[in-house]
């Protein structure tokens, strides 16, 4: 946990190219805005719960910065229940016409569903950001691959109903590794490229606030793994716990503390290595970013 700083090695970089995309991987740290049109996610629940609030928050994004747009339409908060497939696919698959056709970046659907992979993709999206690396539904790797489209890849423990109750590791990062390893053979099997693969250690899926620490902390050691690396910090409850008030009240993800908190989260992250940020507030974390560029030297 006491892990000293270090100088990391120059960061590894990738080109991911396909049906009209290109994403430049590692030559400076490439930003992911995120949109969730759900009534319940953990920070803008209900905040772009209409089509047209959704559509009109990507806009600013990508305005912002954002190097891609991710549209999730069932939230993955701790303790939060599955909703039918149908359900997803009516709140993303609109949004994603919609603003596919009026940006030029990339749009990730972040599911675990084929069937609603299969119509984001049909709609406009161009990444699958799968948070049980495959796992949870046996014919996603196929969509993937038929539609050769990127992947992003995420450990996390458990389910999001279960992976917060007493989460539990020998080593941290090393088992991680090693389910992201399987991961990746995994999708390998299913007939995806491996040179569309995007890996997530998963901040605050099933860690407790130490395991976030040391994740962070020790994230350039995820390297050896030969792939873009994706941290998604943003206003998770291991800030939002960092930055309670002595009184041990809870504070909300929309406090100013939080963003603040959450900037330093991807601060770490980019001088670590990571080389995609997923993030709520792309503007604050553009200036971050450029910033940690610039000192690292990217």
């Amino acid at each position: 946990m006491h892990t000293q700083y270090h100088r990391t090695s120059p960061i590894k970089t990738h080109s991911i190219l396909w049906d009209g995309h290109r994403l430049d991987i590692g030559k400076r740290t490439l930003i992911m805005g995120v949109v969730n049109v759900t009534p319940d996610s953990f920070s803008d629940g209900g905040k772009f719960y209409s089509c047209r609030d959704a559509v009109a928050q990507g806009l600013k994004l990508t305005e912002d910065g954002a190097d891609i747009i991710d549209i999730g339409g069932e939230s993955a908060r701790p303790y939060s229940d599955e909703i039918p497939e149908e359900e997803e696919i009516r709140r993303v698959v609109t949004v994603i016409k919609e603003l596919s056709g009026q940006i030029a970046i990339p749009i990730s659907i972040d599911t675990t569903k084929a069937g609603v992979a299969r119509k984001a993709i049909e709609a406009g999206a161009s990444i699958v950001n799968d948070i049980s690396a495959l796992c949870f539904d046996d014919e996603m790797a196929g969509i993937v691959s038929y539609y050769e489209v990127p992947v992003i890849l995420m450990h996390m423990l458990g389910t999001p109903k279960t992976m917060q109750v007493a989460p539990n590791y020998d080593n941290v990062v090393q088992e991680i590794k090693t389910f992201l390893k399987k991961a990746v053979k995994r999708a390998e099997k299913g007939q995806i490229r491996r040179s569309k693969m995007i890996v997530d250690p998963g901040i605050g899926f099933g860690k407790t606030v130490e395991h976030n620490l040391e994740l962070l902390n020790r994230l350039d050691e995820f390297h050896t793994l030969g792939l873009p690396i994706l941290i998604g910090p943003s206003r998770k409850a291991f800030i939002r716990n960092l930055l309670k008030k002595k009184n041990g009240n809870d504070i909300f993800s929309d406090y100013q503390m939080v963003e603040t908190g959450t900037q330093a989260a991807v601060a770490t992250a980019v001088l670590r290595g990571a080389h995609i940020i997923r993030v709520h507030d792309v503007a604050n974390t553009f200036a971050t970013v450029k910033i940690i560029d610039a000192i690292k030297g990217t």
